[in-house]
């Protein structure tokens, strides 16, 4: 039986997953890796650790499931989106630690070029607004601030890539003939890709100032990349897919079509509306993106709505405050209480990324009184990312003029029961879980598997698809809008906290 496997390089952690022809998870490795906070407002990773995290991690998946590289028919690699690495290429050490896609320390270069021609000036070519969390101003961040860079780049000795770029490089063989490329879905992310051309833009690369020596090729997302060499253990095995980790989890949801979506709950929460061949410009606070492409075949377009802190927000529950012990633990005791008592968390550690898109916006706590203790403020949080993903799905209604009758949710945070209710409730429509939850490195191993001969075609994936569990609302509409207009509120006093 032919496996494919997926590296899921993520926010946190790094997975391998292998699975089988049926779609079906058969093992698992995962390392987290450091949080690098130097700075309020500024996000790091390691982006070495990160590659010794995915070689340690693939040979803990194929040694759990006792295969060797003989069983595995291709390699899918998925990334977080936009973080970015600069290295070099003569050494393949970065440069500097990476930037990732949270990290806000660019603010005052996307004020600048929004000063010049508006927050909007790239939106017609990019799909993007001028905002911190995509990748330009961070690579040239990195040029500015290590010495020599900005000539080094030009000379072509750095490269540039989001993570996904920098496991294929490395795997490839890195100093050694290591491929330099990236997928139209991760392109599109970095506010340098025309989405009409899937190429480097030149206007866009001399509004950033980013030579275009050190960007890497861009392909399609399902299609030999090329061939392991760095990992002995997939030696010769064909890397075959590429998709940014919210476009991957789309693609393994089977949201091939336009009008189909799905909703991530990760570290942020993402939901994405497939738009078949036309790209729709957002007038609600989406962005526009790139949801897949097949090997010889044209692109598929997508709406998104980014929200920058969901899972994150238990994370700091954990962390910052201790009000719990492991992020498990959230479930029981939000459950502990039958509401929030009236607390209401915001969490802008980042600013409002979609719809808003404040940067000026920051977290806080509303509605506290002596009343309120530790386990309604478990519960507001996870009230918080219903109320956040509500909102982008009003935004995502608005655009497409789409019925949505229900939304596919996937992600480590749809286990959580509470939080799958407060959603429906919140959204007014079922919340559908898939059988195979971890959709994310699913559709990586789907976008592999495709160009491998594994799996035939799309229709074929569509019939791997199944449901495990439903919730229905158990909210009337009138409850419904009260508990928004309470959410409008909250938002409204955590802007212009920022200066």
């Amino acid at each position: 039986m032919p496996h494919v496997i997926a590296i899921d390089q993520g926010t946190t952690s790094t997975r391998a997953i292998l699975f089988d022809e049926n779609g079906r998870p058969v093992s698992t490795g995962q390392l987290e890796h450091r949080q690098i906070f130097p700075r309020p407002g500024w996000v790091e990773h390691d982006a070495e650790e990160i590659w010794q995290n995915t070689r340690e991690v693939i040979g803990r998946a194929l040694g759990s499931a006792d295969l060797t590289r003989h069983d595995i028919a291709g390699i899918g690699i998925t990334n977080q989106r936009e973080t970015a690495v600069v290295w070099e290429r003569d050494t393949g050490r970065p440069i500097h630690h990476a930037l990732v896609w949270q990290d806000t320390r660019t603010q005052d270069r996307v004020d600048a070029l929004a000063a010049e021609g508006g927050g909007d000036r790239f939106r017609e070519t990019t799909g993007l607004p001028l905002a911190t969390y995509f990748s330009a101003t961070k690579i040239g961040w990195i040029l500015d601030h290590v010495e020599g860079a900005r000539e080094r780049a030009a000379r072509g000795e750095l490269l540039f890539g989001t993570t996904d770029s920098w496991v294929l490089w490395n795997l490839t063989g890195g100093v050694d003939g290591g491929v330099h490329a990236t997928d139209v879905t991760n392109a599109s992310r970095t506010l340098l890709m025309n989405l009409a051309t899937l190429d480097w833009d030149d206007e866009l690369l001399g509004a950033f100032d980013i030579p275009r020596a050190m960007l890497p090729e861009i392909r399609p997302s399902s299609g030999e990349f090329g061939r392991a060499k760095s990992s002995s253990l997939l030696r010769e095995t064909p890397i075959a897919g590429i998709l940014g980790d919210q476009q991957a989890a789309t693609f393994g949801q089977a949201a091939f079509d336009p009008g189909e979506s799905k909703n991530t709950y990760g570290t942020g929460n993402f939901l994405i509306v497939n738009t078949g061949d036309e790209i729709v410009h957002s007038k609600n606070g989406l962005i526009s993106t790139v949801a897949y492409q097949l090997d010889g075949q044209a692109p598929r377009y997508a709406l998104e709505g980014s929200i920058a802190v969901t899972g994150s927000l238990i994370q700091w529950l954990r962390d910052n405050l201790g009000i719990i012990g492991s992020a498990s633990e959230v479930e029981a005791l939000a459950a502990s209480v039958p509401d929030a008592g009236n607390v209401v968390i915001v969490p802008a550690f980042s600013g409002l990324f979609a719809p808003h898109w404040r940067p000026d916006a920051r977290g806080i706590i509303a509605g506290l009184t002596r009343f309120a203790t530790k386990a309604h403020i478990a519960r507001a949080a996870l009230e918080a990312v219903a109320f956040q993903s509500r909102e982008v799905l009003d935004a995502a209604r608005a655009d497409t003029g789409l019925t949505i009758d229900e939304l596919k949710v996937d992600g480590g945070m749809v286990a959580n029961d509470l939080l799958m209710q407060f959603q429906a409730d919140l959204a007014g429509i079922p919340v559908v879980r898939p059988a195979v939850p971890e959709t994310t490195a699913l559709g990586a191993a789907y976008a592999a598997g495709l160009a491998t001969g594994v799996w035939g075609s799309l229709d074929e994936l569509r019939a791997l698809w199944a449901e495990d569990r439903r919730w229905q609302p158990e909210i009337d509409d009138d409850a419904r809008a009260a508990r928004m207009r309470e959410w409008g509120k909250a938002v409204e006093r955590s802007l212009g906290w920022a200066e």
